[in-house]
């Protein structure tokens, strides 16, 4: 007996299973041609021949194994399990010649990975504790909280000034901290800080707490750093403990001003909200190149935050830790500003105006008087107070400076040797000129500096 049996392998073609990892539909696609069919043709066998026992089962098989093989790689779990990957996300970039590449970009969450387990253990949170006094008649208590930064293994932690200041408003005056606490990454224990020293002038302090064995922070080098390289902000922002959030550098050497005070900061658009001051701003290497201190705030602003650039802070706290205060050179005045609608109303050059200098003080012995204007320190123009202690802090104590001056509409320079700033004076002084931070008050007026406290 003679029978007729055909099965087109041709039109099963491997092209059409199609395993698409790029998709983000969890189901990845099969095409199977759908003309998959038996047909007859002239093949011919007997009853029992080889085509018939061994040829047609043996394709059966293999047709078989395939389609349950291509069912389990419909199925993500047994799929990944079966060739042992695991899911990875990809960008497409493109060449020159018009090629493309496929760029993986799991090294950016590895990267963000290890550099938060290297950083978390250095960076503390801080709670102080105030007593509130109202003009009504009351007081109580109050908290506040931001970050630090662990310096030593034995106890040393960075953090912002106006973390641990007090502050006041017009209805309330808030006393010196009665309590400083320190919590520090995976421990339960809270530690009292101590207050080793402090700098309204670059808004940094130092406490120490009474524990050893801790993991201090590695330090880079911020003059290194570039606009666009990766960063990451460490911090307890709204006592969230420990977040973490990612960004880049969106600017350095910016000059911002807060309080009177002015900032060559570093910008970031990572998520630095209240809480963070204090916390670290660091790099893809895990190294802090910064220490979070302002954030731009207001209807309509996002992702504008300001950390001071740590290589600025090294001179600083090692005057703190040894002096417990910052040794800086000092001239001995008191002035205001003389800006360009001043000096063109007065006919008078743009500089600091004079007034006040203090008895026995370099300003005095150089012949320094009042109602002069300096115009230059050192051959730089200046127009403030800011700028004249920016220079003037980049000299030591002892090194003697040319201040330029003008007086009664002459000309002249002065020789200043600088000397230790008194305890009781921080820095020169704007005798009469109050710099307000801008308020919030309507959409007009978009945007104010906030302390990350």
């Amino acid at each position: 007996m003679d029978s007729e049996n055909n099965f087109n392998a041709n039109n099963f073609n491997e092209n059409n299973f199609n395993v698409n990892n790029n998709q983000t539909n969890p189901g990845n696609k099969f095409n199977f041609s759908k003309d998959n069919a038996f047909k007859k043709s002239s093949i011919k066998s007997s009853s029992g021949g080889f085509g018939k026992t061994v040829f047609v089962p043996f394709l059966s098989g293999i047709i078989g194994a395939t389609l349950v093989v291509g069912a389990c790689f419909g199925i993500p779990s047994i799929r990944n399990n079966l060739i042992k990957t695991s899911s990875v996300t990809s960008t497409v970039s493109s060449n020159s010649d018009g090629t493309t590449n496929l760029v993986n970009i799991s090294d950016y969450s590895d990267t963000s990975v290890a550099v938060a387990n290297k950083v978390l253990p250095s960076v503390v949170g801080i709670t102080v504790n105030y007593q509130v006094n109202s003009i009504f008649g009351g007081s109580g208590t109050a908290d506040a909280s931001g970050s630090g930064i662990i310096l030593t293994e034995d106890g040393y932690i960075l953090t912002n000034n106006h973390v641990i200041s007090s502050e006041n408003s017009s209805y309330y005056t808030i006393a010196t901290a009665t309590g400083i606490k320190v919590n520090l990454y995976n421990d339960d224990q809270t530690y009292d800080a101590t207050v080793i020293g402090t700098d309204p002038y670059t808004d940094l302090a130092v406490l120490k707490i009474d524990k050893t064995g801790l993991t201090p922070a590695t330090l880079g080098d911020s003059t290194q750093a570039k606009v666009g390289e990766f960063v990451m902000a460490i911090g307890n922002p709204l006592n969230m403990d420990y977040s973490v959030t990612c960004g880049v550098i969106s600017a350095v050497n910016r000059e911002v001003e807060s309080d009177g005070t002015t900032y060559q900061a570093i910008q970031t658009d990572a998520a630095i909200n209240t809480g963070n001051s204090g916390g670290a701003l660091v790099n893809a290497k895990g190294e802090v190149i910064g220490v979070n201190t302002l954030k731009l705030s207001g209807t309509g602003i996002e992702g504008i935050g300001f950390a001071i650039p740590i290589s600025s802070t090294t001179s600083i706290v090692n005057q703190l830790i040894e002096y417990q205060t910052v040794k800086r050179p000092y001239i001995g005045i008191t002035g205001s500003e003389v800006d360009e609608t001043t000096a063109t109303k007065y006919n008078i050059p743009k500089g600091v105006y004079v007034e006040s200098v203090e008895k026995d003080s370099p300003a005095e012995k150089a012949g320094i008087q009042k109602a002069d204007i300096i115009t230059k320190i050192q051959g730089n123009q200046i127009t403030s107070i800011n700028e004249l202690n920016r220079i003037k802090y980049t000299y030591n104590i002892g090194d003697t400076i040319t201040l330029t001056l003008s007086r009664n509409g002459q000309e002249m320079d002065v020789q200043v040797t600088l000397v230790e700033t008194p305890e009781e004076t921080n820095e020169e002084t704007n005798n009469n000129v109050t710099i307000q931070v801008p308020q919030n008050n309507d959409n007009n007026n978009p945007s104010i500096f906030d302390f990350f406290r």
